[in-house]
């Protein structure tokens, strides 16, 4: 997935009221930029950091920048948008690139399922049970070389977990896939000490059918691309 609009380096201010960050940009503008990520984003949001924005020109629009990127000292980035995996995770789909998950005639984002929710992916073809894809970004990394999952309490993530799991006993195919956007992560991991009922949940999920896989990401601020297989989280 290519960025629509090339991306501008700036300084990250401060991140506040979830979906908002203050930046400077290298010119020493100065501006409010979106924050599509609801997590902690726990060790990147640190005044100072050096992140990439993407602008836009679209009227509707309130603010004119988003923020894509975080540019780590060492040269990695990790990706802080949210929606970016499942743009990125569809056209690897299409081509039929992702390992695990190839030989489907239809990919369907966002569809209807479980209690008032939408599966990411679902998944059809011939011959073959309906597979059920729910896609988690992750970008938390406290220990060197290893991505954990969730940053955050996630309520949400524990309904998506029951959710497959029902999917899983009513005999089709649940997968929990796990993009890494991080390019200094070659291992996952459940963070359970951040949220407890999380890792029970996963490790319930599992028991009852549900797949996991992890991928990690080709990270520049020209694109996000999807990168190699992971094993996932143990659990």
């Amino acid at each position: 997935m290519r960025f629509q609009t090339p991306l501008l380096p700036a300084t990250l201010l401060r991140r506040y009221k979830r979906f908002l960050a203050d930046i400077r940009l290298e010119d020493g503008t100065e501006a409010v930029a979106h924050c599509a990520n609801p997590g902690s984003m726990m060790g990147l949001k640190d005044e100072g950091t050096r992140i990439w924005v993407e602008p836009n020109d679209d009227p509707r629009k309130k603010l004119k920048y988003g923020w894509r990127l975080v540019e780590h000292a060492d040269g990695h980035f990790t990706g802080v948008d949210t929606s970016v995996p499942n743009r990125a995770l569809r056209e690897a789909l299409i081509a039929g690139e992702v390992p695990g998950l190839t030989g489907y005639d239809q990919v369907l984002p966002e569809q209807k399922y479980g209690t008032a929710s939408r599966i990411d992916f679902l998944l059809r073809g011939a011959d073959r049970p309906d597979c059920y894809v729910e896609v988690k970004s992750v970008t938390l990394s406290r220990q060197p070389g290893l991505a954990e999952f969730p940053d955050s309490v996630t309520a949400r993530g524990l309904k998506h977990l029951q959710e497959l799991s029902q999917m899983a006993q009513a005999g089709h195919r649940a997968v929990m896939l796990f993009l890494v956007q991080r390019t200094d992560a070659g291992a996952s991991a459940i963070a359970a000490d951040i949220d407890p009922a999380y890792a029970q949940g996963y490790a319930s999920a599992r028991a009852a059918g549900v797949e996991a896989l992890a991928f990690g990401c080709r990270i520049s601020p020209e694109a996000i691309t999807l990168g190699d297989q992971l094993p996932p989280p143990p659990g």
